[in-house]
């Protein structure tokens, strides 16, 4: 009788985990809360790479506005957002820095990996480099 009652209880509990298992995609069900990297995705908005000397940097304002700088020239223009981010308009001055790789004012799109790098292409999709997140309000 007693084995008969722990498989009882074995029984029950495995169907209890596997109808809560079951419901958990619907749509009523609770959802996990939103972390501060998946924010980040949603958000372009703040400082990508280091304000450093010679470093490379874009800033990207609310209002879709950008400012940089590829380590030697200051860069401008504007971004917006879809499933990448698309960078309009973009010019750049055109000093002579002996030693910095101007690869940013060659940028077209950028897609956002984990939250908190910025991988740059060009117009062809070319891979030219990687900004780190560098905060909100910079």
């Amino acid at each position: 009788m007693e084995r008969f009652l722990l498989r009882s209880a074995a029984l029950a509990t495995a169907f209890t985990a596997v109808s809560c298992a079951a419901t958990s995609n619907d749509p009523g069900a609770s959802k996990p809360i939103e972390s501060e990297t998946s924010v980040i995705l949603q958000d372009p908005v703040g400082l990508w790479g280091s304000k450093e000397q010679g470093q490379p940097w874009l800033e990207l304002a609310e209002d879709g506005k950008l400012t940089g700088s590829d380590g030697c020239n200051r860069l401008t223009g504007s971004w917006n957002a879809s499933e990448d981010l698309q960078f309009d308009a973009l010019a750049s001055t055109k000093m002579f820095c002996e030693g910095v790789d101007d690869w940013l004012s060659r940028a077209a799109t950028a897609k956002l990996e984990d939250g908190n790098t910025m991988l740059v292409l060009d117009a062809d999709g070319k891979e030219l480099g990687t900004l780190a997140f560098g905060g909100k309000g910079s």
